[in-house]
């Protein structure tokens, strides 16, 4: 069966494996995590980068250009999709790469997505409905009552999941 394992860089690698690999079988696994990025963290980087970015922006061809410093975006600014898919890129590699690693080295066909989301909850469910697959794994912090009531990541998608769901608990 079909398996996707989401995570937050905090389950613990043989935890996945342990689980992951008898039911995926000679089926795949994919290993996702969603990553929420506040997009006015942007601003605060063009400051960085050493020019304050207008109020209003209608696309990154204002801070992509000639590095001259007389346009309206700061010196060297790559442009907001360049470091969002440069961040998006390392998250991918920080938080999937250990298991599909694990994954293939137990002869698991496996693979990464990374996917950017206002919702992590939202983000993983979506997925899970396009990729209908038999299972899902995911990590839960189990910080206790509230976590119930408040609705954290891992309950969301366990109520709402149109599959299987496994929860690992994490040591965080």
């Amino acid at each position: 069966m079909h398996v996707v394992v989401a995570t937050d860089g905090q389950l613990a690698v043989e935890d996945v494996v342990a689980f992951a690999a008898p039911l995926a079988g000679n089926d795949t696994v994919t290993v996702l995590t969603a990553v929420v990025i506040p997009r006015n963290l942007l601003t605060d980087l063009r400051s960085i980068f050493g020019e304050q970015a207008p109020v209003q922006v209608d696309s990154d061809a204002e801070y992509v250009g000639s590095g001259t410093g007389t346009g309206t975006g700061p010196t060297g600014w790559p442009g907001d999709d360049a470091i969002i898919d440069r961040y998006l890129g390392d998250k991918r590699i920080e938080r999937c790469k250990p298991i599909t690693d694990a994954l293939k080295a137990h002869g698991i066909d496996a693979s990464s997505k990374v996917i950017e989301g206002t919702n992590a909850a939202k983000v993983i469910l979506e997925h899970i409905e396009s990729d209908n697959p038999g299972a899902v794994i995911l990590g839960t912090h189990g910080q206790g009552l509230f976590e119930g009531l408040l609705g954290s990541t891992s309950t969301r998608v366990a109520r709402h999941a149109n599959c299987a769901v496994i929860l690992i608990r994490t040591e965080h």
